[in-house]
């Protein structure tokens, strides 16, 4: 990638999506490098921009944040998600890291509820290739043992936008529980937050950033009882698509 940059005769725009605190040599070498010949540096939250300016040494008159976009979900018609039970939804490719045991140790902590937890979305490409369904089926595993078969459904598919931006419409809590702090951006998440939808998530700078007004509530790594405490709770959003970031609030 350097060398090709090297060979630029046009101006260079870097979007920055992650930017990590504790980089190894390498990943800084490339990072430090990258700054120095671009023209101009896109980070998508001001974390990482204050990071880039902070830890990298960027200039900051050629760091500009511009937020990460989303659907325009509009107004979503009725779809086939619901059935009376409240819905607990996480999406996206799936791999270790993601932190969806932790979910499914919630979920009989909210039996009260009768809830549905939906997870879906594929394997990652790479972890494919890497593991195959080793993280799936270890999942699976997870959900036969805590015994909430009748709760937790794994759905492998990767939905048209058309008909995930339904589902969304229809969750009653968007559950990020990823285990990671560094994670810098996250397209679910702000997803999520432009639906009008209560998120939960863990700790990490977007979320922080989104939610830390009140716009939904953030959990620890790796608590199941948080994650349940939060997620049981009855978050309430405007039914209307707000000009605001809509605020939720509520306590299990």
């Amino acid at each position: 990638m350097l060398d090709v940059v090297d060979l630029l005769t046009v101006p260079l725009l870097v979007v920055f999506h992650t930017v990590l605190v504790a980089p190894t040599l390498r990943q800084r070498r490339i990072l430090q490098r990258l700054l120095a010949v671009a023209d101009a540096v896109v980070p998508m939250t001001e974390t990482a921009r204050q990071r880039l300016i902070d830890l990298y040494g960027a200039d900051p008159a050629r760091v500009t944040v511009i937020p990460h976009g989303a659907v325009d979900h509009g107004r979503a018609g009725l779809g086939i998600w619901r059935d009376g039970r409240p819905v607990v939804l996480t999406w996206g490719l799936l791999g270790p890291g993601e932190g969806i045991e932790w979910a499914i140790d919630a979920m009989p902590l909210l039996r009260d509820l009768d809830p549905r937890y939906i997870v879906l979305g594929r394997t990652h490409p790479k972890v494919l290739v890497t593991h195959g369904e080793k993280y799936r089926h270890s999942l699976q595993q997870r959900i036969a043992q805590v015994g909430v078969e009748d709760v937790v459904e794994l759905d492998d598919r990767y939905l048209p936008i058309s008909e995930l931006v339904r589902l969304v419409a229809h969750a009653d809590v968007v559950l990020l529980p990823y285990d990671s702090r560094e994670r810098g951006t996250s397209g679910v998440l702000i997803e999520a937050v432009a639906a009008g939808r209560p998120v939960v998530s863990t700790v990490f700078p977007h979320a922080v950033e989104l939610l830390g007004d009140g716009t939904g509530i953030v959990v620890s790594q790796r608590q199941p009882a948080a994650i349940a405490d939060a997620s049981g709770g009855r978050p309430t959003c405007p039914s209307a698509r707000p000009a605001r970031l809509p605020i939720c609030t509520g306590h299990r």
